[in-house]
């Protein structure tokens, strides 16, 4: 691979694994993130877990999210850790979790359909 992958990317098996306005409001919260970016079903569209478990006709929705290491650690030898960028992104993945746990709360009380 060439280049620098983006920093998060969200993925969705090109929307067979979740329901679409899910992955618009997970992918809304990483796009807005200040300095970072952010890309859906680019590069990383889901591995096995996320194209084999995620049905969303029975509500059962699968998203992959993978970070690029650049956005939290060195990008050469010895490869540290930067808390600083650790801490930059909890918060982020906090938000993320929020949502979806708040998504499936709402779906399942007929709010969100």
């Amino acid at each position: 691979f060439e280049g620098r992958l983006p920093d998060f990317n969200l993925g969705t098996a090109d929307g067979t694994s979740a329901a679409s306005n899910l992955a618009d409001v997970l992918f809304k919260i990483l796009d807005e993130v200040p300095q970072t970016t952010a890309v859906l079903n680019g590069r990383f569209k889901g591995g096995y877990i996320t194209r084999n478990y995620g049905n969303p006709s029975y509500n059962i929705h699968a998203v992959q999210l993978e970070i690029g290491q650049s956005s939290y650690m060195e990008d050469g030898p010895p490869y540290r850790i930067l808390p600083d960028r650790v801490a930059e992104i909890k918060p982020v993945l906090t938000e993320l979790l929020k949502t979806g746990l708040d998504w499936i709360q709402s779906t399942s009380t007929g709010e969100g359909t």
